[in-house]
């Protein structure tokens, strides 16, 4: 009975990472994007907390446990030491891309907002890109040109068998 509790919820992500229309090279660069952005919030972090103005602290430290969300969400294995790294990786990937857009541009902003400085915007800058990249995997697919043109041509014959008409034909 156990085996088949530990078993559906791995067909759940899986199918769930199938849902989001997302091909696996984008996963890829999503995930690439989200390391380096981790990295360079961190590095910036540390750089903006060796002053003695509160908000630059404040924003670095911000910037930091920036860097810890996106290497806990999404490379939990760089996160061994912590317990509870697979379950918050398991639940970032069942997120939807709009949902994660919003939450890593949302954490990008914050320490500009809270500190405008060079530092702040240059070290978020590839975690706010995280985010735009997942808003951009929440549109969908680009359909191709032949499907689109071919939806178009439908279109005027098949209103004209809605309404009786035959104008359209010697078109």
């Amino acid at each position: 009975m156990k085996e088949s509790s530990v078993e559906q919820p791995s067909a759940v992500n899986k199918a769930n990472t199938e849902d989001d229309g997302m091909s696996w090279w984008y996963r890829w660069l999503c995930k690439i994007a989200g390391v380096i952005g981790g990295i360079s919030c961190a590095v910036a972090g540390v750089w903006n907390c060796v002053t003695v103005n509160p908000l630059n602290i404040a924003a670095g430290v911000w910037m930091v446990l920036n860097a810890c969300v996106l290497f806990l969400c999404e490379v939990p294995f760089c996160c061994q030491f912590i317990e509870f790294a697979n379950a918050v990786a398991a639940r970032a990937d069942r997120l939807k891309p709009w949902q994660k857009a919003f939450f890593y541009c949302g954490m990008a902003l914050f320490p500009v907002f809270l500190s405008l400085s060079i530092t702040t915007l240059f070290g978020n800058a590839i975690a706010f890109a995280t985010g735009v990249l997942y808003g951009l995997a929440s549109l969908g697919k680009k359909g191709d040109a032949v499907s689109y043109a071919r939806l178009q041509h439908q279109k005027p014959g098949d209103e004209e068998k809605l309404t009786g008409t035959t104008d359209g034909e010697a078109q």
